[in-house]
């Protein structure tokens, strides 16, 4: 197979349908199908809508949708400076190889310098070593003594309703 041409380009709304399949995607190499329950109308919503919460950046190989990166902002308190966060990356298996991960990586790298950025992180599952090991090769770092900690859906509701 001769070397495809790379292209990268923020998402639009027309992309929707894209999104969610690279959604799916990712979901169910993560063995998290169950959990991926995003809608077109949600995705309308939170990435092109009045307050976009997140951004998207689609990797093409040929002009056709081979990978995704969605990102959004945090902030550092201690640096007193915006961060970048990687949410999802993903990468159709039949691209793989062609460099599309590292690619879209450079580019929320180039992102995040460009916005003025103190930090740029995201989050693995501690069994995806190939995606661990792609990391670690671009120069990221494991935040060990960090855990992730999340309220969602009913617990998330008993906390909003919680008298304080």
């Amino acid at each position: 197979m001769e070397t495809p041409t790379i292209t990268l380009r923020p998402a639009t709304r027309a992309d929707i349908p894209q999104i969610l399949d690279f959604i799916r995607g990712l979901a169910e190499y993560e063995k998290l199908a169950h959990e991926a329950v995003a809608t077109p109308a949600l995705l309308e919503q939170h990435l092109f809508g009045e307050r976009p919460a997140a951004e998207v950046v689609i990797a093409e190989a040929d002009g056709t949708p081979a990978g995704f990166a969605l990102f959004f902002h945090s902030f550092s308190t201690f640096l007193g400076q915006p961060g970048l966060y990687l949410e999802d990356l993903f990468v159709y298996p039949r691209y793989r190889g062609l460099g599309l991960g590292k690619r879209l990586m450079v580019h929320l790298a180039r992102l995040a310098v460009e916005r003025g950025c103190g930090r740029f992180e995201w989050s693995v599952l501690d069994w995806n070593t190939p995606a661990i090991d792609f990391y670690r090769r671009l120069g990221a770092t494991g935040m060990d003594e960090w855990t992730v900690q999340r309220v969602s859906g009913e617990a998330l509701r008993a906390l909003a309703d919680a008298s304080t």
